[in-house]
């Protein structure tokens, strides 16, 4: 049986409009996520050192960004629950609740009393709010992934799996523009006193603006016919990793790879040894976080772009040509950076973020396309996280360790470098399966291995 490109994989004409709306929340939804998630690891990079973890001296950066990565590790409890209750109750239920999550989390970092005040109770508290946002980006992807791809005609998967990814670098443009205008707004020893809260605390209009938006889209078909049939997987968690265990990890890899490079500007990394007082280059703040914001325009359209050619080529050669991109900008990236001169240091990540577009655009249909239909949200929501974990959550941190030990950046172009052949080599490891049917009656196809050398999951 073949899925009519005109329809959604229920065989019920989805009409444009909803399809547009669909597409729309997705955007603005991840967008509202990310921004929300990524204003807290650029603060960190310019602010949070001195504020929140002073007591610890040299070492304040460093603990900084390792409770950037401390969030990471709840991913993974997010995506549990997430996949659990988005496979059971539905996955527009569940984004509205992560949305709610995220942002009350967010307006009270705005409000946190710093170390100065409180002593010690602030870091706690902050690393406690961090943890949150955790869970919630942990179950957030996954929805609203198949949100998008789940109603997506047959040959437009990749185009719409587009819409959730492009909510990062749209969340990273935010963030960053937002900060850079406080940094005017509020220069110098007022961005410290105050200034660095009012993105924070523009979480609250964002939020109600999100949840507005996803209120009025209409549940997944997917899930609409599992639930009319009352197929939902008892145990979705259970079942993934007794039967696709291997998949989970290959699939992790393959975000792994682009993750670790990606969280040189998401984490906060670029933005603080090229801001740093103390370090080689000692640029002001706003250009620094303009330049990121326009490379936040180059990843955006890059993804976009590679959404739409993996539906002409195929998820795994985008892939591959992605791979081969992100390592060209891997070892372009510090040499231009440490020029010192900020349109070089914006050329150094606009380059990295071609590469990190076509890694990160087909994502959503690749993920939707390795898993049943009865336990997808568990499957791409749990596959994230891990990647997550293995990729960006103490990529910052790792980074700042070696060229403490190295004393020089190279060493961190190398990590990257082979992080970026980890991706490749797990992609490498995965068929092709652009355009399988997504509905429950496919099931048993969908649960043959996606894995090269396996014939069944």
């Amino acid at each position: 049986m073949t899925e009519n490109p005109g329809f959604t994989p229920t065989g019920t004409i989805a009409s444009l409009a909803d399809r547009r709306r669909v597409v729309f929340a997705t955007v603005v939804g991840t967008t509202v996520e990310w921004y929300d998630f990524f204003i807290y690891a650029t603060a960190v990079g310019l602010v949070f050192g001195e504020l929140f973890f002073k007591p610890l001296g040299a070492d304040s950066i460093l603990i900084g960004f390792a409770t950037v990565g401390i969030s990471f590790l709840f991913r993974p409890l997010g995506a549990f629950l997430a996949g659990h209750f988005g496979d059971k109750l539905g996955r527009k239920r569940v984004l509205m609740w992560t949305l709610i999550l995220m942002g009350v989390a967010t307006a009270l970092i705005g409000v946190l009393p710093t170390y100065d005040a409180i002593g010690m109770a602030a870091p706690v508290l902050l690393v406690l709010l961090r943890i949150l946002q955790g869970l919630s980006a942990g179950g957030e992807w996954g929805g609203a992934v198949l949100m998008a791809v789940e109603h997506a005609p047959k040959r437009k998967r990749g185009a719409f799996g587009a819409s959730p990814q492009i909510g990062v670098p749209l969340g990273l443009l935010l963030a960053s523009g937002v900060m850079a205008i406080m940094t005017a707004i509020a220069p110098g020893e007022q961005f410290i006193a105050w200034g660095w809260r009012v993105p924070f605390l523009l979480s609250v209009v964002l939020i109600l603006v999100g949840y507005y938006v996803r209120r009025n889209v209409e549940e997944s078909p997917v899930f609409a016919e599992l639930a009319e049939r009352k197929e939902e997987a008892k145990m979705p968690v259970v079942q993934l990793f007794r039967k696709h265990l291997l998949l989970v990890i290959i699939a992790a890899l393959v975000f792994a790879g682009n993750n670790a490079v990606g969280y040189m500007t998401t984490g906060g990394y670029i933005q603080n040894y090229s801001t740093d007082p103390e370090g080689p280059l000692a640029l002001d703040r706003g250009p620094v976080l303009w330049a990121v914001a326009g490379s936040a325009v180059t990843w955006l359209l890059s993804t976009l772009l590679a959404g739409f050619v993996s539906d002409r080529i195929g998820r795994r050669t985008t892939y591959i040509i992605g791979w081969i991109l992100q390592l060209g900008g891997v070892f372009a990236l510090f040499p231009l950076v440490n020029t010192g001169n900020i349109g070089l240091l914006f050329a150094g990540l606009a380059i990295l973020t071609i590469g990190l577009g076509f890694t990160y655009g087909p994502q959503a249909a690749l993920y939707t396309e390795l898993f049943p239909a009865s336990i997808r949200f568990s499957g791409v929501s749990i596959s994230y996280a891990i990647g997550a974990i293995a990729g960006g959550a103490f990529a910052p941190t790792i980074a700042t360790a070696l060229v403490k030990a190295t004393g020089t950046t190279m060493s961190v172009t190398w990590y990257l470098a082979g992080m970026t052949v980890i991706g490749l080599i797990a992609t490498l490891l995965l068929r092709d399966r652009s355009g399988i049917p997504l509905g429950p009656d496919h099931e048993e196809e969908q649960a043959a291995s996606p894995i090269h050398g396996l014939a069944r999951a």
